[in-house]
């Protein structure tokens, strides 16, 4: 099935949005708090709490763009299990992406609090590194359903890419 037969085709600021929040991501997960003591450095924390606040205002856009704008791109045929997994992975990785910067956001508050250790601090902690270790979990499965699609030539990889047209 070709693009022109499932008649969907994200616009040029979807697509920004989506590649734009790629290379966010992997800015944040390459600069993340290794430690939570480097949030000692002020600097440091400061740059954290910005960068996850306009991170959260950006998500926030897109989320409201993408869902009064834009609509999926699987062609019509496609099974409805496919269609829950991608509205389940898809959803998911919205509620994961604010949750990720929300726990982050609610640890360096603690931290600003001077709640550095203890049962608190920790149990956030570990929210948190599940909350990223599921999102991974969820990136991958997007981006195996990706691969999928740009090898049926179903017209879902080249809705959402500059490059790469089936």
């Amino acid at each position: 099935m070709s693009l022109d037969k499932n008649n969907s085709q994200y616009s040029k600021i979807a697509k920004l949005f989506h590649w734009g929040f790629v290379i966010l991501f992997v800015y944040g997960v390459t600069k993340q708090v290794e430690d939570i003591n480097q949030l000692q450095d002020t600097d440091f924390f400061r740059f954290e709490i910005i960068f996850a606040i306009i991170f959260l205002f950006l998500l926030l856009i897109r989320l409201i763009y993408m869902k009064k704008t834009q609509k999926t791109s699987l062609p019509e045929d496609v099974p409805k299990a496919q269609k829950i997994v991608a509205k389940i992975v898809h959803n998911g990785m919205y509620v994961l992406l604010f949750s990720t910067v929300l726990s982050g956001l609610l640890i360096g508050f603690l931290f600003w609090l001077d709640i550095t250790n203890g049962i608190l601090i920790e149990i956030f902690v570990s929210v948190h590194e599940v909350v990223i270790n599921l999102l991974y979990i969820f990136i991958g499965i997007h981006v195996i359903a990706a691969i999928y699609h740009r090898l049926k030539k179903d017209g879902v990889w080249s809705s959402m890419t500059f490059f790469g047209k089936d």
